[in-house]
């Protein structure tokens, strides 16, 4: 593992959360949207994340660390795309909106608002942890160069 290793894994991580924060934010505002620009009632997004590189499993992890494998290079965590959540869309019985049918429902987008927050705080205690290493990993460098002079 090279010197600045830590800090490209813990930035990876920084990247990753700033767009599960970005992409939650995106769901809350739009959750009383019921026509998109396609005519249909917005769909709540979620990040999907994947690891970059690096060992693929605990066991090969462990068998490079014991010294009997060779080391990938750790590269952290990468985002593989942004989905659209399938579940189904919530009907409420508003007659009087501007978008309800002929028997008075509006189909509603599926965000939860409650479900949205709690990812929201998820993704910024993660986003606080990968500063908190970074911050550490600096540390350890400023100590190590201070102990070679």
């Amino acid at each position: 593992m090279g010197l600045f290793d830590a800090i490209d894994v813990t930035g990876s991580g920084l990247s990753a959360e700033r767009l599960r924060m970005d992409v939650t934010s995106e769901n809350l505002a739009n959750a009383q949207t019921t026509k998109g620009a396609n005519g249909q009632p917005y769909r709540r997004k979620e990040v999907v994340l994947q690891q970059a590189g690096g060992v693929g499993s605990f066991g090969s992890a462990l068998t490079v660390a014991m010294g009997r494998g060779s080391a990938a290079k750790v590269s952290g965590v990468q985002v593989s795309g942004i989905v659209e959540d399938q579940t189904p869309l919530k009907r409420i019985y508003d007659p009087g909106h501007p978008d309800a049918d002929k028997n008075g429902y509006v189909t509603m987008p599926n965000v939860n608002t409650v479900t949205e927050m709690t990812d929201l705080i998820s993704s910024s205690r993660a986003y606080e942890a990968n500063v908190t290493a970074m911050q550490t990993a600096k540390t350890m460098f400023t100590k190590t160069l201070d102990i070679l002079r």
